[in-house]
């Protein structure tokens, strides 16, 4: 496998995956850097974003949810909701700083007189936040979006904290910290523990389908995504019980042609409602057939939620490498992007 990776990984994806917790241990020294200023009378926060980018506001979002008293809305759009104020907490995060919906999206922030953080490796977001006297978490530049989570996750969770919405996380950084260097090691190819590049073999010229309970679902988002990205297929996600309620009828008829090449996987935690146990437990049964069950590790929701995401990073690499495909780039984005960039015709 060694020698198919050096053959297709042009751009070495694999060290930067396999480099993931240096940078999760240098994200958390930048966000305990940075100083917030005191923004006072939140209430709510708007996390504004888009790919690589809106998934941290995701995955904050559902790992603060049972404890943050204000509600996170996650925006992917050029406007903002009407409910922005200035009693809104808006951060942009654009690891470019050079994403146009966002960019939109902070002056209409700026309109309304939100308070503005913005997370970015630079572009246009940091110049337009140091002009306007917006604090900036400056993140290292140089990588695919999707690859830099943990400069986009950890300062915006850590600004959150110093704002004193949320209590102190250090003591789950540090020990999602210590899993993800457990799991690179696991996970590398010459690993003979390496798991997803064992249910990459399984789903190899199939299209995942992705399932997972509410509290997991911005951790499916993200295996779709990067499946997306990294691996050149589609792939879907649909959350329990949600898809007790449509999706289940659809594979009645799993046995004709097209059907054949969906391939279910659960994503599972230990964390989850009893109620959904027996949901996942009563589809299964229905359904029939093979399920890929993936459970998270570690003991708090922060490493859980992290040991999942790794995971699926590591299969949608290794499942680019068995199609032959180089994971890095991602040509109909760029060619969308040059084709936006053109004048538009008057």
């Amino acid at each position: 496998m060694l020698m198919q990776i050096k053959e297709t990984d042009s751009s070495d994806m694999l060290t930067i995956l396999l480099n993931f917790p240096q940078q999760w241990e240098e994200a958390r020294r930048i966000g305990k850097e940075f100083s917030p200023p005191d923004y006072k009378e939140l209430k709510k926060i708007v996390i504004t974003g888009l790919g690589g980018s809106a998934i941290g506001g995701d995955i904050l979002r559902l790992y603060l949810n049972s404890e943050l008293e204000l509600p996170i809305f996650v925006n992917r759009d050029y406007t903002l909701p009407r409910f922005v104020d200035d009693t809104t907490l808006f951060m942009a995060v654009s690891y470019s700083g050079n994403t146009e919906e966002t960019l939109s999206a902070y002056k209409h922030a700026k309109e309304v007189r939100a308070k503005i953080a913005a997370v970015s490796s630079g572009g246009t977001l940091s110049k337009l936040c140091h002009q306007d006297g917006f604090p900036v978490t400056t993140v290292p530049p140089g990588l695919p979006p999707r690859t830099a989570l943990g400069y986009l996750f950890l300062p915006t969770l850590i600004t959150l904290q110093k704002l004193g919405l949320v209590k102190d996380k250090q003591d789950e950084i540090e020990e999602t910290l210590l899993l993800l260097r457990k799991l690179s090691s696991e996970y590398a190819p010459a690993s003979s523990e390496n798991q997803p590049y064992k249910l990459a073999l399984k789903l190899k010229g199939k299209i995942p389908i992705v399932y997972q309970s509410e509290a997991l679902g911005a951790v499916g988002l993200r295996w779709k995504t990067q499946i997306n990205e990294n691996s050149k297929i589609l792939a879907y996600t649909v959350n329990f019980p949600e898809m007790n309620h449509n999706e289940i009828v659809g594979w009645e008829r799993r046995n004709i042609a097209p059907m054949a090449n969906f391939k279910p996987l659960i994503l599972r935690d230990k964390g989850e409602d009893g109620r959904i146990v027996r949901r996942i437990d009563i589809t299964k049964s229905i359904i029939g057939g093979e399920f890929e069950e993936i459970w998270s590790r570690g003991e708090s929701l922060l490493a859980r939620l992290f040991s999942l995401i790794y995971y699926g990073d590591f299969l949608s690499f290794y499942l680019a490498i068995l199609a032959g495909v180089d994971p890095t780039p991602v040509k109909p984005i760029d060619t969308l992007k040059r084709e936006l960039a053109k004048e538009t015709p008057q």
